[in-house]
Protein backbone atom coordinates (compact mmCIF):
# COMPACT_ATOMS: atom_id res chain seq x y z
CA UNK A 1 0.00 0.00 0.00
CA UNK A 2 0.85 3.60 -0.82
CA UNK A 3 0.66 5.54 2.40
CA UNK A 4 0.85 9.34 1.23
CA UNK A 5 -1.18 10.76 4.24
CA UNK A 6 -4.25 12.17 2.37
CA UNK A 7 -6.93 11.66 -0.20
CA UNK A 8 -4.56 10.31 -2.69
CA UNK A 9 -4.32 6.86 -0.46
CA UNK A 10 -7.96 6.07 -1.28
CA UNK A 11 -7.99 7.44 -4.82
CA UNK A 12 -4.64 5.40 -6.31
CA UNK A 13 -5.59 2.30 -3.54
CA UNK A 14 -6.34 -0.08 -6.48
CA UNK A 15 -3.45 1.30 -8.64
CA UNK A 16 -1.00 0.16 -6.43
CA UNK A 17 -2.06 -2.64 -6.46
CA UNK A 18 -1.68 -4.04 -9.53
CA UNK A 19 1.45 -5.75 -11.20
CA UNK A 20 3.25 -3.25 -12.51
CA UNK A 21 3.73 -1.25 -10.01
CA UNK A 22 4.21 -4.13 -7.58
CA UNK A 23 7.09 -4.73 -9.75
CA UNK A 24 8.21 -1.28 -10.32
CA UNK A 25 8.58 -1.10 -6.30
CA UNK A 26 10.51 -4.47 -6.02
CA UNK A 27 13.13 -2.62 -8.94
CA UNK A 28 13.23 0.46 -7.07
CA UNK A 29 14.14 -1.38 -3.65
CA UNK A 30 16.89 -2.52 -5.60
CA UNK A 31 18.10 0.98 -7.44
CA UNK A 32 18.11 2.78 -4.25
CA UNK A 33 20.19 0.00 -2.06
CA UNK A 34 22.76 -0.30 -5.83
CA UNK A 35 22.42 2.96 -7.65
CA UNK A 36 22.60 6.49 -6.46
CA UNK A 37 18.58 7.49 -7.50
CA UNK A 38 16.73 10.87 -6.95
CA UNK A 39 14.42 12.49 -5.47
CA UNK A 40 15.53 10.93 -2.12
CA UNK A 41 13.02 7.61 -1.09
CA UNK A 42 11.08 9.11 1.13
CA UNK A 43 10.83 12.49 -1.27
CA UNK A 44 8.83 10.26 -4.04
CA UNK A 45 5.39 11.65 -3.84
CA UNK A 46 6.31 14.94 -2.33
CA UNK A 47 3.88 16.41 -4.79
CA UNK A 48 0.89 13.84 -3.79
CA UNK A 49 1.58 15.03 0.22
CA UNK A 50 1.91 19.00 -0.48
CA UNK A 51 -1.26 19.26 -2.61
CA UNK A 52 -3.95 16.64 -1.80
CA UNK A 53 -6.44 15.26 -4.58
CA UNK A 54 -9.29 17.93 -3.11
CA UNK A 55 -6.80 20.62 -3.57
CA UNK A 56 -5.96 20.14 -6.95
CA UNK A 57 -6.58 23.28 -9.12
CA UNK A 58 -3.52 23.60 -11.55
CA UNK A 59 -1.52 20.80 -12.93
CA UNK A 60 1.65 21.46 -14.42
CA UNK A 61 3.45 18.94 -15.93
CA UNK A 62 7.35 18.28 -15.90
CA UNK A 63 9.19 15.07 -17.68
CA UNK A 64 11.17 13.55 -14.73
CA UNK A 65 13.41 14.57 -11.58
CA UNK A 66 16.95 16.43 -11.99
CA UNK A 67 19.49 14.03 -12.14
CA UNK A 68 21.98 16.36 -9.74
CA UNK A 69 22.74 15.90 -6.86
CA UNK A 70 20.53 17.23 -4.48
CA UNK A 71 18.72 19.02 -6.63
CA UNK A 72 15.17 16.80 -6.78
CA UNK A 73 12.52 16.23 -3.71
CA UNK A 74 9.71 15.46 -5.35
CA UNK A 75 7.96 18.57 -7.47
CA UNK A 76 8.20 19.06 -10.82
CA UNK A 77 11.08 22.42 -11.64
CA UNK A 78 11.21 22.88 -7.94
CA UNK A 79 14.68 22.00 -6.09
CA UNK A 80 15.62 22.75 -2.42
CA UNK A 81 16.55 25.60 -1.16
CA UNK A 82 19.62 26.82 -1.22
CA UNK A 83 20.22 24.70 -4.88
CA UNK A 84 21.08 26.82 -7.73
CA UNK A 85 17.70 27.55 -9.95
CA UNK A 86 18.30 25.38 -12.52
CA UNK A 87 18.46 27.16 -16.47
CA UNK A 88 14.30 25.88 -16.94
CA UNK A 89 12.86 27.43 -13.42
CA UNK A 90 15.39 30.02 -14.32
CA UNK A 91 13.31 30.81 -17.33
CA UNK A 92 10.10 30.50 -16.01
CA UNK A 93 10.82 33.41 -12.86
CA UNK A 94 11.57 35.76 -16.17
CA UNK A 95 8.28 34.90 -17.92
CA UNK A 96 6.62 35.31 -14.53
CA UNK A 97 8.28 39.20 -14.29
CA UNK A 98 7.83 39.63 -17.54
CA UNK A 99 4.16 39.15 -17.23
CA UNK A 100 4.19 41.31 -14.15
CA UNK A 101 2.65 38.50 -12.25
CA UNK A 102 5.72 38.45 -9.61
CA UNK A 103 8.82 39.82 -8.91
CA UNK A 104 10.61 37.81 -5.86
CA UNK A 105 12.20 35.17 -6.42
CA UNK A 106 14.09 33.85 -3.26
CA UNK A 107 14.94 30.13 -3.76
CA UNK A 108 14.03 27.31 -6.49
CA UNK A 109 11.59 26.02 -3.84
CA UNK A 110 8.03 25.50 -4.90
CA UNK A 111 6.05 24.26 -1.98
CA UNK A 112 4.61 27.15 -1.74
CA UNK A 113 2.98 27.32 -5.43
CA UNK A 114 2.21 23.52 -4.35
CA UNK A 115 0.29 24.53 -1.34
CA UNK A 116 -1.72 26.91 -3.29
CA UNK A 117 -3.53 23.82 -5.07
CA UNK A 118 -1.07 23.36 -8.08
CA UNK A 119 0.15 19.86 -8.65
CA UNK A 120 3.68 20.06 -9.60
CA UNK A 121 3.92 16.41 -10.99
CA UNK A 122 6.95 15.10 -13.37
CA UNK A 123 5.63 11.83 -15.62
CA UNK A 124 8.22 9.96 -14.43
CA UNK A 125 8.79 10.28 -10.44
CA UNK A 126 12.02 9.04 -10.15
CA UNK A 127 15.62 9.15 -11.79
CA UNK A 128 19.28 7.28 -11.70
CA UNK A 129 21.87 10.25 -11.13
CA UNK A 130 23.12 12.16 -14.15
CA UNK A 131 20.60 9.72 -16.27
CA UNK A 132 17.52 12.01 -18.13
CA UNK A 133 15.00 9.90 -18.48
CA UNK A 134 16.36 6.47 -17.09
CA UNK A 135 13.33 5.64 -15.01
CA UNK A 136 10.71 6.43 -17.61
CA UNK A 137 10.67 3.07 -19.03
CA UNK A 138 9.91 0.90 -15.46
CA UNK A 139 6.01 2.05 -14.88
CA UNK A 140 5.91 6.07 -13.79
CA UNK A 141 4.22 6.86 -17.25
CA UNK A 142 1.86 3.99 -16.58
CA UNK A 143 1.01 5.20 -13.06
CA UNK A 144 1.23 9.33 -13.85
CA UNK A 145 -1.18 8.45 -17.07
CA UNK A 146 -3.91 7.49 -14.72
CA UNK A 147 -2.92 9.77 -12.02
CA UNK A 148 -4.28 12.50 -14.70
CA UNK A 149 -6.86 10.34 -15.58
CA UNK A 150 -8.19 10.46 -11.80
CA UNK A 151 -7.78 14.32 -12.11
CA UNK A 152 -9.58 14.91 -15.60
CA UNK A 153 -12.48 13.22 -13.26
CA UNK A 154 -12.94 16.22 -10.94
CA UNK A 155 -15.83 18.11 -11.57
CA UNK A 156 -14.45 21.44 -9.92
CA UNK A 157 -12.34 23.03 -13.10
CA UNK A 158 -8.76 21.81 -13.37
CA UNK A 159 -6.19 24.14 -15.49
CA UNK A 160 -3.43 21.61 -17.22
CA UNK A 161 -0.36 23.15 -18.12
CA UNK A 162 1.39 21.15 -20.84
CA UNK A 163 4.86 22.66 -21.74
CA UNK A 164 6.70 20.40 -24.69
CA UNK A 165 6.00 17.40 -26.09
CA UNK A 166 6.11 14.90 -23.10
CA UNK A 167 3.34 16.80 -21.30
CA UNK A 168 1.43 17.44 -24.54
CA UNK A 169 1.38 13.38 -24.36
CA UNK A 170 -1.03 13.25 -21.47
CA UNK A 171 -3.32 15.36 -22.94
CA UNK A 172 -5.47 12.79 -25.14
CA UNK A 173 -6.53 11.94 -21.14
CA UNK A 174 -7.83 15.17 -20.33
CA UNK A 175 -11.52 15.13 -22.31
CA UNK A 176 -13.67 16.79 -19.28
CA UNK A 177 -14.84 19.45 -20.94
CA UNK A 178 -14.99 21.31 -17.38
CA UNK A 179 -11.18 21.31 -17.57
CA UNK A 180 -8.72 23.52 -19.17
CA UNK A 181 -5.84 23.16 -21.17
CA UNK A 182 -2.99 25.56 -21.44
CA UNK A 183 -0.24 24.54 -23.85
CA UNK A 184 3.37 25.80 -25.08
CA UNK A 185 6.74 25.34 -25.55
CA UNK A 186 9.23 24.08 -22.87
CA UNK A 187 10.80 26.64 -21.00
CA UNK A 188 14.21 24.94 -21.24
CA UNK A 189 16.60 27.22 -22.53
CA UNK A 190 16.81 25.18 -26.27
CA UNK A 191 13.35 26.25 -26.70
CA UNK A 192 12.25 28.68 -24.33
CA UNK A 193 12.44 31.66 -26.76
CA UNK A 194 10.60 29.87 -29.18
CA UNK A 195 7.68 30.49 -27.85
CA UNK A 196 7.69 30.14 -24.05
CA UNK A 197 8.60 33.44 -23.29
CA UNK A 198 5.90 35.33 -24.20
CA UNK A 199 3.23 32.68 -23.49
CA UNK A 200 1.02 34.46 -20.63
CA UNK A 201 0.21 31.28 -19.07
CA UNK A 202 0.60 32.83 -15.51
CA UNK A 203 -1.07 35.50 -16.12
CA UNK A 204 -3.88 33.32 -17.75
CA UNK A 205 -4.20 31.10 -14.66
CA UNK A 206 -5.16 33.93 -12.46
CA UNK A 207 -7.12 35.52 -14.84
CA UNK A 208 -9.24 32.35 -15.28
CA UNK A 209 -9.70 31.75 -11.28
CA UNK A 210 -10.14 35.22 -10.80
CA UNK A 211 -13.45 35.01 -12.78
CA UNK A 212 -14.24 31.70 -11.16
CA UNK A 213 -14.20 33.75 -7.98
CA UNK A 214 -11.26 31.80 -6.52
CA UNK A 215 -8.30 32.66 -4.93
CA UNK A 216 -5.37 34.04 -7.31
CA UNK A 217 -1.91 32.09 -6.95
CA UNK A 218 0.81 34.54 -5.67
CA UNK A 219 4.06 33.25 -7.98
CA UNK A 220 6.35 35.05 -5.64
CA UNK A 221 8.40 32.53 -3.99
CA UNK A 222 9.03 34.47 -0.64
Amino acid sequence: MLKIGNDWDEILKDEVEKEYFVKMKDFLKQEYLEKTVYPPNKEIFTAFQLTPYKDVKIVILGQDPYHGAGQAHGLAFSVKKGVSLPPSLRNIYKEIVNEGEGETFNSGCLESWAKQGIFLLNASLTVREGEANSHSKIGWTTFTDEVIKKVNEKKEQVIFVLWGNNAKDKKKYITNPNHIILEGVHPSPLSASRGFFGCGHFKTINSILKEKGHKTITWDII
